[in-house]
Protein backbone atom coordinates (compact mmCIF):
# COMPACT_ATOMS: atom_id res chain seq x y z
CA UNK A 1 0.00 0.00 0.00
CA UNK A 2 1.77 3.12 -0.95
CA UNK A 3 2.22 5.58 1.89
CA UNK A 4 0.97 8.93 -0.16
CA UNK A 5 -2.61 10.04 1.53
CA UNK A 6 -5.28 9.28 0.01
CA UNK A 7 -8.11 10.73 2.16
CA UNK A 8 -8.31 14.64 2.66
CA UNK A 9 -10.64 15.54 5.70
CA UNK A 10 -11.89 19.37 5.89
CA UNK A 11 -12.89 20.61 8.98
CA UNK A 12 -15.33 23.70 8.97
CA UNK A 13 -15.27 26.39 11.42
CA UNK A 14 -17.59 28.49 13.23
CA UNK A 15 -20.79 30.21 11.92
CA UNK A 16 -20.63 27.57 8.96
CA UNK A 17 -21.12 24.04 8.43
CA UNK A 18 -19.94 20.95 6.17
CA UNK A 19 -21.04 23.04 2.98
CA UNK A 20 -18.70 25.69 3.26
CA UNK A 21 -16.75 22.90 1.85
CA UNK A 22 -18.57 21.77 -1.39
CA UNK A 23 -16.51 23.10 -4.25
CA UNK A 24 -13.47 21.54 -2.62
CA UNK A 25 -14.67 18.40 -2.23
CA UNK A 26 -15.60 17.99 -5.90
CA UNK A 27 -12.14 19.46 -6.66
CA UNK A 28 -10.14 16.98 -4.50
CA UNK A 29 -12.43 13.56 -5.79
CA UNK A 30 -12.09 14.94 -8.83
CA UNK A 31 -8.30 14.20 -8.29
CA UNK A 32 -8.83 10.82 -6.91
CA UNK A 33 -9.21 11.57 -2.98
CA UNK A 34 -11.21 10.55 -0.75
CA UNK A 35 -12.65 13.53 1.02
CA UNK A 36 -14.16 13.85 4.51
CA UNK A 37 -15.98 16.66 6.05
CA UNK A 38 -17.10 16.00 9.55
CA UNK A 39 -19.43 18.12 11.52
CA UNK A 40 -19.52 18.94 14.75
CA UNK A 41 -21.70 16.77 17.33
CA UNK A 42 -25.30 17.35 17.27
CA UNK A 43 -25.41 19.47 13.88
CA UNK A 44 -24.85 16.68 11.63
CA UNK A 45 -28.32 18.26 9.31
CA UNK A 46 -28.08 20.63 6.88
CA UNK A 47 -27.66 24.58 6.93
CA UNK A 48 -31.73 24.97 6.98
CA UNK A 49 -32.62 22.34 9.84
CA UNK A 50 -29.73 23.77 12.18
CA UNK A 51 -30.99 27.35 11.61
CA UNK A 52 -34.48 25.83 12.54
CA UNK A 53 -33.12 24.76 15.90
CA UNK A 54 -29.58 26.06 16.59
CA UNK A 55 -30.50 24.12 20.40
CA UNK A 56 -27.02 21.69 19.98
CA UNK A 57 -25.03 24.88 19.18
CA UNK A 58 -25.82 26.08 23.27
CA UNK A 59 -24.20 23.35 25.24
CA UNK A 60 -21.25 22.52 22.53
CA UNK A 61 -18.04 21.93 23.84
CA UNK A 62 -14.64 22.15 22.58
CA UNK A 63 -13.86 18.50 23.58
CA UNK A 64 -16.37 17.56 22.18
CA UNK A 65 -15.62 18.69 19.13
CA UNK A 66 -12.62 17.57 19.19
CA UNK A 67 -12.91 14.26 20.60
CA UNK A 68 -15.64 13.16 17.53
CA UNK A 69 -12.94 14.51 15.29
CA UNK A 70 -10.20 12.29 16.47
CA UNK A 71 -12.55 9.27 16.23
CA UNK A 72 -12.75 10.00 12.41
CA UNK A 73 -9.02 10.76 12.24
CA UNK A 74 -8.58 7.74 14.21
CA UNK A 75 -10.43 5.38 12.00
CA UNK A 76 -8.60 5.74 8.96
CA UNK A 77 -6.31 3.13 7.59
CA UNK A 78 -3.67 5.54 7.15
CA UNK A 79 -2.84 9.23 8.11
CA UNK A 80 -4.45 11.80 5.86
CA UNK A 81 -3.94 14.89 5.18
CA UNK A 82 -6.45 17.30 7.63
CA UNK A 83 -7.45 20.83 6.44
CA UNK A 84 -9.16 23.07 8.79
CA UNK A 85 -10.82 26.71 8.33
CA UNK A 86 -11.20 29.38 10.53
CA UNK A 87 -11.88 27.53 14.26
CA UNK A 88 -11.47 24.18 12.47
CA UNK A 89 -8.03 25.05 11.56
CA UNK A 90 -7.28 25.14 15.74
CA UNK A 91 -9.28 22.18 16.21
CA UNK A 92 -6.75 20.86 13.28
CA UNK A 93 -3.56 21.99 15.02
CA UNK A 94 -4.76 19.65 18.36
CA UNK A 95 -5.39 17.19 16.15
CA UNK A 96 -1.60 17.48 15.02
CA UNK A 97 -0.27 17.71 18.00
CA UNK A 98 -1.72 14.88 19.06
CA UNK A 99 -0.30 13.17 16.52
CA UNK A 100 -2.86 12.55 13.59
CA UNK A 101 -2.88 13.45 10.35
CA UNK A 102 0.17 13.19 7.93
CA UNK A 103 0.29 16.80 7.11
CA UNK A 104 -1.97 19.65 7.82
CA UNK A 105 -3.06 23.00 5.82
CA UNK A 106 -5.57 25.61 7.93
CA UNK A 107 -6.77 28.35 6.19
CA UNK A 108 -7.21 31.60 8.15
CA UNK A 109 -7.60 29.67 10.84
CA UNK A 110 -8.42 30.52 14.93
CA UNK A 111 -5.13 30.66 17.45
CA UNK A 112 -4.34 28.08 19.67
CA UNK A 113 -3.87 28.90 23.58
CA UNK A 114 -1.34 31.55 24.08
CA UNK A 115 -1.43 33.53 20.72
CA UNK A 116 -2.90 36.33 22.26
CA UNK A 117 -2.84 39.17 18.66
CA UNK A 118 -6.49 40.40 18.72
CA UNK A 119 -6.69 43.19 15.98
CA UNK A 120 -9.14 45.30 16.10
CA UNK A 121 -10.97 43.80 13.03
CA UNK A 122 -11.30 40.98 15.37
CA UNK A 123 -12.47 42.44 18.46
CA UNK A 124 -15.17 43.72 16.18
CA UNK A 125 -16.48 40.45 14.28
CA UNK A 126 -16.89 39.05 17.49
CA UNK A 127 -18.46 41.51 19.46
CA UNK A 128 -21.79 40.35 19.02
CA UNK A 129 -20.98 37.39 20.60
CA UNK A 130 -18.82 38.98 23.37
CA UNK A 131 -20.77 41.99 24.37
CA UNK A 132 -23.22 39.55 26.19
CA UNK A 133 -22.00 36.97 29.09
CA UNK A 134 -25.22 35.51 28.52
CA UNK A 135 -23.88 34.52 25.15
CA UNK A 136 -21.65 32.02 26.87
CA UNK A 137 -24.91 29.48 27.05
CA UNK A 138 -26.59 30.60 23.47
CA UNK A 139 -25.97 30.01 20.21
CA UNK A 140 -25.22 33.48 18.44
CA UNK A 141 -26.12 34.15 14.88
CA UNK A 142 -24.82 36.99 12.96
CA UNK A 143 -27.17 39.43 11.18
CA UNK A 144 -25.93 40.12 7.09
CA UNK A 145 -23.88 43.18 8.16
CA UNK A 146 -22.49 41.57 10.90
CA UNK A 147 -21.52 38.44 8.25
CA UNK A 148 -20.51 40.67 5.50
CA UNK A 149 -17.98 42.30 7.60
CA UNK A 150 -16.73 39.45 8.95
CA UNK A 151 -16.32 36.93 6.20
CA UNK A 152 -16.70 38.67 2.84
CA UNK A 153 -15.71 42.18 3.13
CA UNK A 154 -14.43 41.88 -0.34
CA UNK A 155 -17.22 40.17 -2.34
CA UNK A 156 -19.62 41.89 -4.18
CA UNK A 157 -23.07 42.42 -1.82
CA UNK A 158 -25.26 39.78 -4.13
CA UNK A 159 -22.75 37.00 -4.07
CA UNK A 160 -22.07 37.67 -0.36
CA UNK A 161 -25.86 37.59 0.56
CA UNK A 162 -26.20 34.45 -1.51
CA UNK A 163 -23.64 32.62 0.77
CA UNK A 164 -25.23 34.20 4.15
CA UNK A 165 -28.24 32.03 2.80
CA UNK A 166 -26.68 29.35 1.76
CA UNK A 167 -24.00 28.83 3.88
CA UNK A 168 -24.50 30.88 7.45
CA UNK A 169 -25.51 29.26 11.28
CA UNK A 170 -24.96 30.54 14.53
CA UNK A 171 -22.07 29.59 15.99
CA UNK A 172 -21.53 28.48 19.86
CA UNK A 173 -20.96 31.10 22.28
CA UNK A 174 -20.10 29.23 24.96
CA UNK A 175 -17.05 28.16 22.96
CA UNK A 176 -16.00 31.14 21.70
CA UNK A 177 -15.77 32.32 25.10
CA UNK A 178 -13.71 29.77 26.94
CA UNK A 179 -11.29 30.63 23.97
CA UNK A 180 -11.21 34.17 25.47
CA UNK A 181 -11.27 33.44 28.88
CA UNK A 182 -8.09 30.62 27.96
CA UNK A 183 -5.36 33.15 27.91
CA UNK A 184 -6.09 34.33 31.38
CA UNK A 185 -6.81 30.67 33.58
CA UNK A 186 -3.55 29.39 34.89
CA UNK A 187 -2.88 25.76 33.13
CA UNK A 188 -3.62 24.50 29.52
CA UNK A 189 -7.24 24.55 28.46
CA UNK A 190 -9.53 23.32 25.31
CA UNK A 191 -7.39 24.78 22.83
CA UNK A 192 -4.03 24.14 24.05
CA UNK A 193 -1.00 22.55 22.02
CA UNK A 194 2.65 21.52 22.62
CA UNK A 195 4.29 24.10 20.61
CA UNK A 196 7.90 22.18 21.36
CA UNK A 197 6.24 18.78 19.76
CA UNK A 198 8.92 17.85 17.60
CA UNK A 199 6.81 14.63 16.79
CA UNK A 200 4.12 17.11 15.06
CA UNK A 201 3.31 16.44 11.77
CA UNK A 202 4.04 19.81 9.06
CA UNK A 203 1.65 22.46 9.05
CA UNK A 204 1.41 24.88 6.78
CA UNK A 205 -0.50 28.25 7.49
CA UNK A 206 -2.82 29.78 4.35
CA UNK A 207 -3.65 33.40 5.15
CA UNK A 208 -5.95 35.93 3.32
CA UNK A 209 -4.74 39.47 3.53
CA UNK A 210 -8.24 41.44 3.71
CA UNK A 211 -9.57 38.86 6.53
CA UNK A 212 -11.19 40.27 9.45
CA UNK A 213 -11.72 37.89 12.00
CA UNK A 214 -8.55 36.23 11.79
CA UNK A 215 -6.41 38.77 10.09
CA UNK A 216 -2.99 37.55 9.23
CA UNK A 217 -1.23 39.11 12.13
CA UNK A 218 -3.04 36.05 14.01
CA UNK A 219 -1.60 33.67 11.63
CA UNK A 220 2.03 34.82 11.93
CA UNK A 221 1.57 34.80 15.72
CA UNK A 222 0.21 31.54 16.05
CA UNK A 223 2.99 30.31 13.55
CA UNK A 224 5.98 32.16 15.54
CA UNK A 225 4.72 29.76 18.48
CA UNK A 226 5.64 26.86 17.31
CA UNK A 227 9.59 26.03 18.59
CA UNK A 228 9.98 22.63 17.40
CA UNK A 229 12.03 21.94 14.52
CA UNK A 230 8.80 20.33 12.56
CA UNK A 231 7.93 22.44 9.20
CA UNK A 232 5.85 25.48 10.28
CA UNK A 233 5.19 27.47 6.97
CA UNK A 234 3.28 30.45 6.59
CA UNK A 235 1.86 31.69 3.54
CA UNK A 236 -0.33 34.89 2.57
CA UNK A 237 -2.73 35.36 -0.45
CA UNK A 238 -3.73 39.16 -1.66
CA UNK A 239 -6.97 39.75 -1.47
CA UNK A 240 -8.01 37.17 -0.11
CA UNK A 241 -11.51 37.49 2.95
CA UNK A 242 -11.98 35.36 5.11
CA UNK A 243 -14.55 32.49 3.93
CA UNK A 244 -11.47 31.98 1.36
CA UNK A 245 -12.83 28.68 -0.04
CA UNK A 246 -15.70 30.20 -1.06
CA UNK A 247 -13.86 33.43 -2.80
CA UNK A 248 -13.36 33.67 -6.74
CA UNK A 249 -9.98 32.14 -7.25
CA UNK A 250 -10.33 29.39 -4.64
CA UNK A 251 -9.19 26.51 -7.02
CA UNK A 252 -6.04 28.44 -6.92
CA UNK A 253 -5.84 28.24 -3.08
CA UNK A 254 -7.21 24.51 -2.90
CA UNK A 255 -4.35 23.41 -5.51
CA UNK A 256 -1.41 24.97 -3.23
CA UNK A 257 -2.75 23.63 -0.44
CA UNK A 258 -2.68 20.22 -1.56
CA UNK A 259 0.17 20.40 -3.20
CA UNK A 260 2.14 21.66 -0.04
CA UNK A 261 0.45 19.02 2.16
CA UNK A 262 1.97 16.19 -0.77
CA UNK A 263 4.80 17.45 -0.29
CA UNK A 264 5.44 17.56 3.25
CA UNK A 265 3.70 14.18 3.98
CA UNK A 266 4.99 12.25 6.39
Amino acid sequence: MSDTPDTIVLIHGFWVTPRSWEHWVTHYQDKGFRVLTPTYPGLEGEVEAVNADPSPLETLTAPQVIAHLTDVVAALPKPPIIMGHSAGGAFTQVLLDRGYGASAVVLNSAPTEGVKVTPFSQLRSTFPVLRNPANRHRAVGFTFEQWNYAFTNTFDEQTARALYERYAIPAAGGILWDSVLANLLPGPQDIAVNYHNDQRAPLLFISGSEDHIMPPSVQRANAVHYKGDTITEVELFDGYAHLLPAQQGWQRIADVALDWALRHAR
